[in-house]
């Protein structure tokens, strides 16, 4: 028969695994999290001060500009 021992070292075994699976999995979940809400605050901070948005619209209206006085091609 099996020893109490070795049915009360197993369950020990069992419950460190346990506990260190789902430590690793609130880890991950709390490092996502704030991987996320960082990156959010980046994009924020880059809409706020970044000109790209607003040079890309003066493109665009350029080439519109570009495409209406354009002469056209005799073929």
């Amino acid at each position: 028969m099996e020893s109490p021992l070795l049915l009360d070292s197993l369950a020990v075994i069992a419950l460190v695994l346990l506990l260190a699976v789902t430590g690793g999995v609130g880890y991950l979940t709390l490092a996502g999290w704030r991987d996320r809400r960082r990156e959010d605050q980046e994009k924020r901070e880059t809409r706020r001060t970044s000109p790209a948005k607003k040079s890309r619209e003066e493109k665009e209206k350029r080439d519109e500009a570009r495409r209406t006085t354009a002469p056209k091609k005799k073929r």
